[in-house]
């Protein structure tokens, strides 16, 4: 009998442990360039309308083409698996085979390019508003890397207004979302518990806030017009290069050498956080692919070893330092971990990466594994970002998180 209730809450812990808060699985070295977008040129946390369409891209390095199959899985507010079945949130069938794929033409790294695009053939469509994952699977059905994406339903209207922090301690530092939630399309019955408001800053969820409740209502409309429960800190202007041409010298590339792959190497970067800010245009982290004379970039823009440089000072020594952006879609690990060069005096890295427009940063990532992103850059009230706001809604007795409307606004008017 013992081992029977010994076998039995095991299997108990195993099934709460499977119900847990889903987190994205990262891919191998091989799989790169992962480019996930709605209806925008550029990758991003895809955010898209309910009908709409959104696109996976990516390429694999090892030459096998090698097939890869998707799966859709939907998620509650906390990305714990929904009691939805397959045919309540999907119009046909995934577990499909990716079939458009190209090889690379006239590159010096040779590699096959997936193409998926949902709804399609066999998944014709999503039924319902809400948080998505989207799973790559190999042809063993092992899980190579997964992605999430939200869709949303235009039932209410929200306005997004950033202002400076309140807190004179922080004031110089930090940017405030304050929301207005219009109602008008639908009832929202006991707002306190069954609405729910995420606040994304540059499409990056690792820094998101969440569960953030309305401070009171008017009317139809909810208000949230917090001070540090609603702030981010501003950050500063990422910095850019871009190698479209891998045979010269393009913007922020100081010079290049072709071994068996171009080399490009990157002009010193220095510790902007004691530096009074300034503009400079970026596109919050993401990345562009592009190549000079390719009919497609997809297939014909190559890949370069991108050498990154930059100059410590007495506040950066032993610090655990790395380069941070979208090309990897935010993820800090070896691969992006800087290394010190006593010879030179310079922390450095190379990434393997396709060629393009990127933007990036440099990072500090403390001993808790928290990531410090204002220790090298610095944290200005004055940087441009852009905030996404997502409402989630579920009604009293209703079994899934509904993601009812989508509000936009960007630091570039910010206001006291």
């Amino acid at each position: 009998m013992p081992n029977k209730l010994i076998s039995l809450l095991c299997c108990l812990l195993i099934t709460v442990a499977s119900f847990g808060q889903v987190e994205e699985v990262h891919p191998p070295d091989y799989i790169k360039t992962i480019n996930f977008k709605g209806n925008t040129p550029e990758t991003q946390l895809p955010v898209i309308k309910l009908g709409e369409y959104v696109v996976l891209e990516f390429d694999a390095l090892n030459g096998n083409e090698d097939d890869y199959y998707y799966k859709i899985e939907h998620y509650n507010y906390d990305w714990t698996p929904s009691v939805l079945v397959k045919s309540e949130f999907m119009q046909g069938f995934d577990n499909q085979r990716i079939r458009n794929y190209e090889n690379s033409l006239n590159t010096y790294q040779i590699y096959s390019h997936y193409k998926l695009t949902i709804p399609n053939k066999q998944t014709r469509g999503l039924r319902v508003s809400g948080n998505y994952m989207l799973q790559i699977y190999n042809s063993y059905d092992e899980l190579v890397f997964s992605r999430k994406f939200m869709i949303y339903e235009e039932k209410t209207n929200i306005g997004v207004i950033i202002k400076r922090a309140r807190d004179v301690h922080s004031i110089n530092e930090m940017q405030r979302v304050e929301i207005v939630v219009s109602s008008n399309n639908m009832q929202l019955n006991n707002p306190l518990q069954t609405v729910k408001a995420l606040i994304v800053q540059n499409n990056n969820l690792n820094t998101a806030i969440h569960n953030l409740k309305p401070m009171y209502t008017i009317g139809n409309q909810l208000i949230y017009k917090y001070d540090s429960e609603s702030s981010f800190y501003g950050g500063n202007e990422y910095l850019f290069f871009e190698n479209k041409d891998v045979r010269a010298a393009n913007t922020g590339i100081q010079s290049i050498d072709l071994r068996d792959l171009y080399h490009n190497f990157l002009f010193v970067n220095t510790e902007r956080a004691t530096r009074p800010y300034t503009y400079n245009p970026d596109i919050n982290g993401n990345y562009l692919i592009t190549a000079i004379d390719a009919d497609d970039v997809s297939i014909e823009a190559d890949y370069v070893w991108m050498h990154f440089y930059l100059a410590p000072n007495e506040v950066l020594k032993d610090k655990d330092i790395h380069i941070y952006g979208n090309f990897n879609n935010y993820v800090i690990d070896e691969s992006t971990k800087m290394t010190y060069d006593e010879h030179n005096n310079l922390y450095t890295n190379e990434l393997l990466l396709k060629q393009g427009f990127y933007n990036y940063k440099y990072v500090v990532v403390n001993a808790d594994q928290t990531i410090d992103e204002g220790a090298i850059s610095g944290n200005f009230y004055q940087t441009e970002n852009n905030y996404k706001v997502l409402l989630y809604y579920r009604d009293l007795g209703a079994r899934y998180d509904r993601i009812i409307g989508l509000g936009e606004g960007n630091s570039m008017n910010i206001s006291n």
